[in-house]
């Protein structure tokens, strides 16, 4: 049985923040319910060149798509960028197709849910993007309009989707599914990047586990 790996697509203009918070805590695993066990996860290309991102970031993928298989993914996440319109995203395109409708899990930011609209992948299943107005002009054969959800991110079973705007909801949705926190983690890790309130970083210390939680107590 392949290792389960959270695969990342990375591309020319890969949107850098808009996988930030996800790939942190999956990278690190320091909020994860069972130490050790946490995801690796993987930079996928179309080859093995390096990729420019939107933020001048240089990143050499780990593998090619090739290596993405139903029985080894755990997640395909797609990022934003400025060339998701550009056919040679295609493979990638077609990999999410396959992988959604094995069951497994397809997660899609920004710029990247245009792509997966115009193949019609949301023609019949809840999800959000940059607004409706957005992909109708970026993806002429969308099909989805009455799916489609005003939100900053939509999780619909194995398909998650957001807005620009929505990566930390993203990161959560991701984590969710994947159930690497316990969810007294995940409610307060989320509250916390969300409000900056510090008794949501001191309830997310406490959900630890009693050998991981740091001895902390908040100020009086």
């Amino acid at each position: 049985m392949p290792e389960r790996r959270v695969y990342v697509y990375v591309q020319d203009t890969w949107s850098d923040w808009e996988a930030g918070y996800v790939m942190a805590e999956l990278n690190t695993g320091r909020f994860v319910e069972n130490k050790g066990e946490r995801l690796p996860v993987k930079t996928v290309g179309l080859t093995k060149d390096p990729i420019t991102t939107m933020g001048g970031v240089s990143i050499i993928p780990d593998l090619t798509l090739r290596a993405v298989t139903v029985e080894s993914s755990a997640m395909l996440i797609l990022v934003g960028g400025d060339t998701w319109q550009d056919p040679k995203h295609q493979p990638v395109v077609e990999k999410a197709k396959m992988l959604l409708d094995a069951g497994s899990n397809v997660a899609a930011i920004c710029g990247a849910t245009s792509a997966l609209a115009e193949a019609g992948l949301f023609d019949d299943r809840p999800h959000t993007s940059n607004g409706l107005q957005y992909l109708k002009m970026v993806a002429p054969h969308y099909q989805g309009e009455k799916y489609y959800k005003e939100e900053r991110a939509v999780a619909d079973g194995n398909l998650i989707t957001a807005s620009s705007a929505g990566p930390l909801q993203f990161a959560r949705y991701i984590l969710e599914r994947l159930e690497v926190f316990s969810d007294e983690a995940l409610e307060a890790w989320y509250n916390y990047f969300n409000t900056g309130e510090a008794k949501h970083f001191f309830a997310l210390m406490s959900a630890l586990p009693e050998s991981e939680a740091w001895n902390l107590e908040p100020q009086k």
